[in-house]
């Protein structure tokens, strides 16, 4: 297939608009943190409904600046989801701090809940719930279990912005939640991230430690911390500003086609696909579904990408990671949900610019492939 005819897996939209914002930043001289970063860190609290956001390089900083803030060191456990991309507990790690790998549950991909208490321990100080692939992760329970435990819940929404759960905004349950604007996401700076909150406490130490630990005055800096530089720019914030004035259209259009992809799939016993539960609502930062167990996904995988169609694993069962094996002792298959979701997990091509002859395309080469 020519790339002409090439689905890709996923593909930001962007034009005209976000040159221009571009364009007038670099035309105001003002290239690092200014007021395009506050403009879109208001933008973001008014989404998600708190008093604060704070831009950052990436939704990986994004969590580990939370961590720092919330006082997590070392020797403190915070429980985390297997089944997730391995950024979620290295900011754990690098915080001499231990990832507690908890199993999820394979309906949606969440975390498992009964697991999680079973892994709580005296040292366990935060629970890090992931909104696997844009679906919230069910929050209301989380929330109870956490506050039973005394547990901090920093959420990494990295792939949910504008995701709700009881008609509740993704980022604004936890202490704090944290979005990811990679290329993959709904909206994109091409890079970048955001932590958004409602504690006034986090909030002080997060603008403290984000720019050197120094605060700003009579023309110099006073440092009260060690803190990072994990500030955005106004280059990428531009971009954001002027994605997230279109947010409601890009997920309808992913949601239009996750809806393809359901009408097509439906019924097929060999795979399940996403669900929504009630009361929630999805962003389909990616569309994955599971495959029956006797069915080799790899090979599933290399030949839809001989047909010209980009997909990938869902993500990664982390406690079979070569780090997370060799550094905790974990072997392949200890959290047995998360290792079948690995192995077996297939993300198709969704993103605003499918069409539905593409999703047509899609799941019959998909039906040819597996056979």
């Amino acid at each position: 297939m020519s790339d002409e005819r090439r689905i890709w897996l996923a593909r930001p939209q962007a034009g005209d608009e976000e040159l221009a914002e571009v364009r007038a930043v670099l035309e105001s001289g003002i290239l690092t943190q200014g007021p395009k970063v506050a403009e879109l860190e208001r933008m973001v609290a008014d989404l998600v409904g708190v008093p604060h956001a704070f831009a950052t390089t990436s939704a990986t900083t994004a969590l580990h600046l939370s961590l720092v803030a919330a006082g997590i060191g070392p020797g403190d456990e915070v429980l985390v989801p297997d089944f997730t991309f391995p950024a979620t507990a290295n900011v754990v790690v690098q915080q001499g701090a231990v990832p507690v790998l908890v199993d999820v549950e394979l309906e949606a991909f969440a975390l498992d809940l009964e697991d999680l208490e079973r892994r709580v321990t005296p040292r366990s100080r935060a629970v890090m719930p992931v909104h696997p692939f844009g679906l919230p992760a069910g929050m209301a329970p989380l929330m109870a279990a956490a506050e039973r435990h005394g547990l901090a819940v920093i959420e990494d929404a990295a792939c949910a912005l504008g995701a709700t759960d009881g008609g509740r905004q993704t980022g604004s349950f936890g202490l704090a939640g944290c979005f990811s604007f990679h290329p993959r996401k709904s909206i994109t700076t091409g890079e970048g991230g955001m932590i958004t909150t409602s504690d006034d406490e986090l909030a002080g130490r997060i603008g403290l430690l984000r720019s050197h630990g120094g605060v700003r005055e009579a023309g110099r800096f006073r440092f009260e911390a060690a803190g990072f530089n994990y500030r955005m720019s106004d280059i990428l914030a531009a971009v954001g500003v002027a994605q997230l004035r279109h947010l409601d259209a890009f997920l309808a259009a992913r949601r239009r086609v996750a809806g393809w992809y359901d009408e097509r799939l439906a019924g097929w016993p060999a795979l399940r696909t996403p669900i929504t539960p009630a009361g929630r609502t999805h962003t389909y930062q990616s569309y994955v579904v599971l495959l029956d167990e006797a069915i080799d996904r790899d090979a599933v995988i290399r030949a839809l990408a001989a047909d010209g169609i980009e997909t990938t694993i869902g993500t990664y069962a982390l406690h079979a990671e070569p780090f997370f094996a060799r550094t905790y002792g974990h072997r392949p298959g200890d959290r047995p949900r998360s290792w079948r979701a690995y192995r077996s997990g297939l993300a198709l091509p969704l993103h605003a610019g499918v069409g539905e002859d593409d999703v047509d395309l899609v799941v019959g080469r998909l039906r040819t492939a597996v056979g």
